[in-house]
Order: structure tokens, then C-alpha cells, then sequence
């Protein structure tokens, strides 16, 4: 190996890289949920990931292509770590079909067929049509398309010319005698994964293997543990694609390792512990290809079989070694939050749906203290409390997420009438308590502008602020609890509530601009004001669609706001009545602006 086969080494490993990275961003924009569906459909137990991961790269003959294609698909975030780990076993038991090939035929075959599904030599194909789809066409996925086969091909590119670079080593007579220097089995070990570490290919090293085997001058004793090291010494080229990519790509290229040095440490212990009870003879045998094929093929088919049941500790193992940091904690703990709308549920309808509303309740409450949050910081601002509310927001939006695919998942299942009145009553009302959740946080938006600006509105605007606040925390806490109790009457009592608010957002706007007028109070502070008590006024609104939509659980022909077209106004109402005691109740101080 010389200078410029260090120069190649080096700009193989840069357009490894690069091509790792567009085949990542690539998938990730093509996607749109697609692939993480089908994948999920491929690997959703164990044994599958571990059939297809072997299906690969039997027919592509590279482990270290299909790891790195699963560590870009991990990287993206179109796979899970947890269905990666089978794919990574079962790379391993598929890369031994190149051996038992080399076997056959030599370490080079002429065969075409043998020649075309090598990643080499069908990656040019798809370096060709990846750049038409990027430079001729104007579709957006389609383009998406080309990036993912040109990364791929760059890709295979930079492993051939990072192994191309190393190849003449496997001429040097004294890098090849390494294979045959040591009988001690921890130093053959170490041996096999050097040198396969060096050239980056497990196939690669077993062919030499084989092809030194021809001279009848290595025995079992020296072969085997080589061949445990070079499934560590493959590990490399996993390893490297991990630089640079997110720690759920590093997690799984060290799940790579981790699954070969502990199987290599089992095989080891076992074999050695057998070989000293019954001396295995054949050991001072010299190899042959076809033995060395086999061994191969066992360490790897055993590996699997001892250690696939212990995936999940592999994954336990590898965030402890990549620990997981501060968004990664949170969304594990969301992930426990929603655990209980398991989809085993749906098989139970009516139980999926309670679970629904439980998580719907949990839902109301923290918009609830959200909304009481962000008004409070319009009085008093902290900094702590504003970032509370934007933390509950993000939280609501999960449980609008959660709530709403559960929902949709479940109303294609056999429900009862009353059921899926209840559904579409859930499916509404997650929705607006989530815009009220938007509406805190845009409360909590003015608060924060104000103080960075040193603002404050006068005494007058200010109690009135509180008034107006106190009325829109009370009907809040009355809508939940008319969702939590499901309540028709009480539900029936929010809608004067609400006229109530429209009543008292109109005169603050007359009272402000009577202060306006008198240079009481400038335009800045009045545009802060307005977006205040509209925000107010659209919560009244949502607050409204949550009664109506618990109204429409007991009334089969009620359809949303068709309640307030028909409801009875006049002077002398129920509706009359409890809007006259709301506007007692939440009368601003002062006297009334007359127009």
C-alpha cells in the first residue's frame, strides 16, 4: 500500500460518508409514512426482520451494505431501533451464502448472474437513473427518488474504493501470513478482526481465508478463531457510517458490534469448553474451503439463535453506552404516557374507547392549567412559566396526535350507535381543546413580547383584564368539567356563558378605544390588547363546540351550532336569565362606555 493508495482510502471514506448522508435525507423526504408502514409491516416480530435481513444480503452479498442501508434507514427516522436489531442479526447469517459461493467457484467468478446482483455493479445503473430523476424531472418525489439511488450508489462507491484501496495488502506476503503467524486463539482473533477491519470486508477476509486454505498450510486450530474475529473486524464499516448521524444510527451500528463480540465471547467460551472435553481431532486437520464455509455459517446461524431472544437488552445496553439526551427522555416518557391505547385494544371497541376519553380528560385538564398559566403571566410575567406553557402546549399537540389516530383506527371496528356517537363527540373535542391550547400560547406570547419591551398596560385596562381573564379561566373550567361529566343541562348553561364573553370583549374594545382617544394609551399597548381579548373571545367559541358536543351524545338529530340557531333568546329566558347573572358576575369596573 502506498501514498495514493492512502489518498483513495481517504476519499473513499469522504464519499462513504456523503453518500450515507443523501441516501439518509433522501429516504426521509420520500417517505411521507409509506416505507416506515411497509417496514414496519416487514420487521413487526423479530424473526421476520431477522429473514429478510438475511434475504438481503444474500442476494446482494454484503453485510456491511445491508447494516449500513439500516443504520441510514434508522438515521432518517423511517425505521425503529428496536427493528433494526433483526435486520442486523440476520445481515450476519446472510453474508455466510458468499462463502459457501466462494467456495464453489473460487474467490473470483465469472458467472453474470453472480457478477450482477454485487452492490458494484448494479449501483452505476442506479447512479445513472438517480441523476435523470433529479435533473430532468420537476417532481418533487421523484427527484426525492434520485437522491436516495444516487446516495446509494455514492455510497457503494466510497466502501469499493476504501476496499480497492486496501486490496494489494492481500498480496503482501506479510500481511497475509498474519492468517497463519499465531496459534494462540485470542491472538488468531485479534488477527481476523484487524485484518478485516482494515479491508472492510467480512467476505472479503473469509475469500482470502479460503484461498490460503488451498495450500493445506492452515489448520482448524488457527482458521476458527480467526473467523470469530472477522465478524468483529466487519463491524467497521458500520461503525463508520455512524459519523455524523443521529445517535439512534450510532445506537444501532453499536448494536452491530456489540451483537458480534458477544457472540464471539459465547462461541468462544462453548467451543473451547467442548473442545476440552471431548478433543476435537479435526482441529489439527488442515481447512479447507467447504469447512471453512461451514464454520463460518455456524458461528453465525448460533449467534443469532442464542442472542435473538436478548434483542431487547442489546437495545437496553447500546442507550446506555449512547445515552439518550434531554428530547430523547421526553419522548420516551410520551411514549409510557400513551401506552395504554394499545392497539390490542381495538379488538375491544368499547374499552378503546374509554381509554380514549381517559387520555381526553387528562388532555382537558392540562389545557386547562395551561389556559390558567398563561393568564397569570400577563399579570405577573416569569420567564419559568412561560416556557411551562409552551411545554403543555407540546404536550397537547401529542395528545391531539395520539387521541385522533387512535380515534381513526378505531372507527373502522363494529361500534354500537352510542359509541360512535361518542367517538366523533372525542374527535371534535380534541380538537378544540387543542386550539385552546394554542390560544394559552399565544397568550403567553404577549405576555413575553410586553415584558421583553418593558410594557404595561394602565391601571384601569388592567383590571378589566383580570375581570375578562377570570371570566375565560371560569368557562374553561366549566367546559371540562361538562366533558368530564357529560352533563346535556350543564352543558346547556356554557352558551349564554359565552355571549357573555362576546358582551364583555366588545366593551373592552370601547373602553380602549375611549382611552385612546385620550392619549391614555398608545397604539402599540392597544394592538397587544386586541390580540389578548381576541384570543379570549375564540376560547369562549371552543369552549362553546365542547358543550355542544357533548350535547350531541344524547340527541341523535342535534348537528354542531344548530343549538345556538334555534335556542330561545328573549327577555325572560333561561338564556336571558344566566347571561344577565354572567354579566353581574364579570362586570368590568367603571362605568359602561355609551355609544
Amino acid at each position: 500500500m502506498d501514498f495514493f493508495d492512502l489518498l483513495s482510502m481517504v476519499g473513499g471514506l469522504a464519499l462513504f460518508l456523503y453518500g450515507m448522508h443523501l441516501l439518509s435525507e433522501g429516504l426521509e423526504k420520500l417517505s411521507g409514512g409509506r416505507l416506515e408502514r411497509i417496514l414496519e409491516n416487514l420487521t413487526n416480530n423479530r424473526l421476520k426482520a431477522v429473514l429478510l435481513g438475511a434475504g438481503v444480503t444474500a442476494v446482494i452479498q454484503s453485510s456491511s451494505a445491508t447494516t449500513v442501508m439500516v443504520v441510514g434507514f434508522v438515521n432518517s427516522g423511517i425505521m425503529k431501533l428496536s427493528q433494526a436489531i433483526g435486520i442486523i442479526m440476520g445481515a450476519n447469517v446472510g453474508t455466510t451464502i458468499t462463502s459457501w459461493l466462494l467456495s464453489l467457484t473460487g474467490i473470483e467468478s465469472n458467472n453474470f448472474f453472480l457478477q450482477l446482483v454485487k452492490p458494484t455493479s448494479f449501483s452505476p445503473v442506479l447512479a445513472v437513473i438517480g441523476v435523470i430523476l433529479i435533473l430532468f424531472l420537476k417532481s418533487g418525489k421523484k427527484r426525492d427518488l434520485g437522491s436516495i439511488l444516487v446516495g446509494f450508489a455514492i455510497l457503494i462507491t466510497g466502501m469499493d474504493t476504501m476496499s480497492s484501496a486496501m486490496k494489494p495488502l492481500g498480496e503482501v506476503p506479510w500481511f497475509t501470513g498474519l492468517f497463519t503467524m499465531f496459534t494462540n486463539p485470542l491472538l488468531g482473533l485479534l488477527v481476523g478482526a484487524l485484518v478485516t477491519a482494515v479491508i472492510q470486508s467480512s467476505s472479503a477476509s473469509v475469500g482470502i481465508l479460503q484461498a490460503l486454505c488451498a495450500s493445506g498450510s492452515i489448520r482448524y486450530e488457527a482458521a476458527v478463531p480467526i473467523i470469530l474475529g472477522q465478524n468483529i473486524g466487519t463491524c467497521v464499516t458500520a461503525m463508520i457510517s455512524g459519523f455524523g448521524a443521529s445517535k439512534n444510527a450510532r445506537r444501532a451500528s453499536i448494536i452491530h458490534l456489540l451483537f458480534n463480540i458477544l457472540g464471539t465471547v459465547i462461541f468462544t467460551f462453548i467451543f473451547y469448553i467442548l473442545n476440552a472435553v471431548f478433543d476435537f481431532a479435526f482441529l489439527q486437520d488442515a481447512a479447507d474451503s467447504a469447512g471453512i464455509a461451514l464454520v463460518h455459517t455456524g458461528f453465525n446461524v448460533l449467534a443469532t439463535l442464542l442472542l435473538l431472544p436478548f434483542a431487547n437488552y442489546l437495545e437496553k445496553l447500546s442507550l446506555i453506552i449512547i445515552k439518550p439526551d434531554e428530547e430523547e427522555e421526553r419522548q420516551a416518557r410520551e411514549k409510557e404516557l400513551f401506552s395504554k391505547m394499545d392497539e390490542r385494544f381495538l379488538s375491544a371497541p368499547s374499552f378503546a374507547l374509554e381509554q380514549s376519553y381517559m387520555y381526553a380528560l387528562k388532555m382537558a385538564e392540562i389545557t386547562k392549567e395551561s389556559l390558567n398559566k398563561a393568564t397569570y403571566n400577563l399579570f405577573e410575567y416569569s420567564k419559568k412559566t412561560a416556557e411551562e406553557v409552551e411545554q403543555m402546549e407540546n404536550l397537547v399537540d401529542r395528545y391531539d396526535d395520539e387521541i385522533n389516530g387512535y380515534l381513526v383506527k378505531l372507527s373502522s371496528r363494529n361500534l354500537s350507535e352510542p359509541d360512535s356517537r361518542k367517538l366523533n363527540m372525542l374527535l371534535h373535542s380534541v380538537g378544540d381543546l387543542e386550539r385552546i391550547a394554542d390560544h394559552a400560547m399565544n397568550l403567553a406570547d404577549c405576555a413575553k413580547e410586553m415584558n421583553k419591551k418593558e410594557q404595561t398596560f394602565s391601571d384601569k385596562a388592567t383590571e378589566e383584564l383580570k375581570v375578562f381573564s377570570q371570566a375565560v379561566r371560569d368557562i374553561v373550567s366549566a367546559s371540562v368539567e361538562v366533558f368530564g361529566s357529560e352533563d346535556e343541562e350543564a352543558a346547556k348553561s356554557i352558551e349564554p356563558f359565552e355571549e357573555a364573553i362576546d358582551t364583555l370583549q366588545k366593551e373592552m374594545k370601547k373602553r380602549h378605544i375611549k382611552r385612546l382617544r385620550k392619549g391614555k394609551c398608545t397604539a402599540e399597548l392597544g394592538f397587544v390588547l386586541s390580540d389578548i381579548t381576541n384570543n379570549f373571545e375564540r376560547i369562549a367559541d371552543h369552549c362553546s363546540n365542547l358543550a355542544i358536543n357533548v350535547m350531541q351524545l344524547h340527541e341523535d338529530d342535534t348537528h354542531a351550532h344548530e343549538y345556538i340557531d334555534h335556542i330561545e333568546r328573549g327577555k325572560g329566558t333561561e338564556f336571558d336569565r344566566v347571561l344577565k347573572e354572567h354579566l353581574r358576575r364579570y362586570e368590568l369596573p367603571g362605568k359602561a362606555v355609551r355609544q
